[in-house]
């Protein structure tokens, strides 16, 4: 499976790197830095996109800084519902507009998936045993159906380059304990709930998402990573959704769909990595993630010097 490629992650004075994802690259604040001795992390949002669990080559211009800023705005809007781990966006220059500073948490082993609508590997289970993830639904839905009731569909963490695993609520409560799994369930959807209300108004249905939750010192739950972002969520422009037909993302579909196609020649099952991606399919997918930011916060957003 792949593995993270492309250069080694950005130097920063201050700060030790100490682990990437797909995605974003995690440092610690070295005896040079103002934080040195705190318990935080120094968070970046890289350009790199994956696909079909491969960390593709190309990378999507402005795809780091997108993520970090509507993290940022919802991290805001949600604040009430639970706490989160941002400390500051004040950040050295090298990696300004892509990274926060953040408290270390004691994450949970456990992707908290709250879904409002029938899709992706949902749609899938539901197809063979009228359940997600163990839970019995409704007979008669199909491709984008509303679900009576948004419903916990929590996932296994899986390491880079492998398939985060559904599990059921009861496989939770063997990993983490019958009282945290129920304040992850209690948390995941309501902060679903409330994110859905949030984007409804702004002309975008929210079909699902998930949320990463840990522990704080004080063994307070505490939402961490990334929130809300196409990446991490499935965003659809709601004057395009329809029941039972598949709906346009707010996402990498652009990218999925090339890699797939006869145009890139790539055949998901051959074990090879896929090829770079043609110039007008990076444009659409950044295209795409920086209109989910504008519509969802009424702003454009300032992309200043590319870093």
């Amino acid at each position: 499976m792949s593995t993270t490629p492309g250069p080694a992650p950005l130097t920063v004075p201050g700060w030790a790197h100490r682990s990437s994802g797909k995605v974003r690259d995690v440092y610690t604040p070295d005896a040079t830095s103002p934080w040195a001795g705190q318990d935080v992390l120094l968070i970046v949002a890289s350009d790199r996109i994956s696909a079909y669990d491969h960390v593709l080559d190309t990378t999507i211009p402005d795809k780091g800084r997108i993520l970090t800023a509507m993290s940022a705005w919802w991290f805001e809007q949600l604040a009430d519902v639970v706490p989160n781990h941002l400390v500051t966006l004040d950040v050295p220059e090298e990696v300004i507009g892509r990274a926060m500073i953040c408290r270390r948490l004691d994450m949970y082993p456990v992707e908290c998936v709250a879904r409002g609508y029938l899709t992706g590997s949902g749609l899938i289970e539901y197809r063979l045993n009228k359940t997600v993830c163990g839970l019995p639904l409704p007979y008669g839905l199909t491709e984008a159906s509303l679900l009576p009731q948004p419903i916990f569909t929590p996932a296994a963490k899986a390491e880079v380059g492998e398939h985060d695993e559904n599990i059921s609520y009861e496989r939770v409560v063997e990993m983490v304990g019958e009282a945290t799994a129920a304040k992850l369930r209690y948390v995941t959807l309501a902060l679903y709930t409330r994110a859905v209300d949030i984007a409804a108004r702004r002309g975008i249905v929210i079909a699902d998402t998930k949320f990463e939750l840990g522990a704080g010192p004080d063994g307070s739950l505490v939402l961490g990573d990334e929130v809300l972002t196409p990446d991490s969520s499935r965003f659809w422009p709601a004057e395009e959704w329809q029941e039972g037909r598949p709906t346009p993302s707010f996402d990498k579909q652009y990218v999925r769909d090339w890699l797939v196609s006869p145009a890139s020649g790539w055949d998901r099952a051959s074990g090879e990595r896929p090829p770079a991606l043609p110039d007008d399919v990076v444009e659409r997918t950044r295209a795409r993630y920086l209109e989910a930011y504008e519509r969802l916060t009424g702003a454009p957003l300032d992309l200043g010097e590319a870093q």
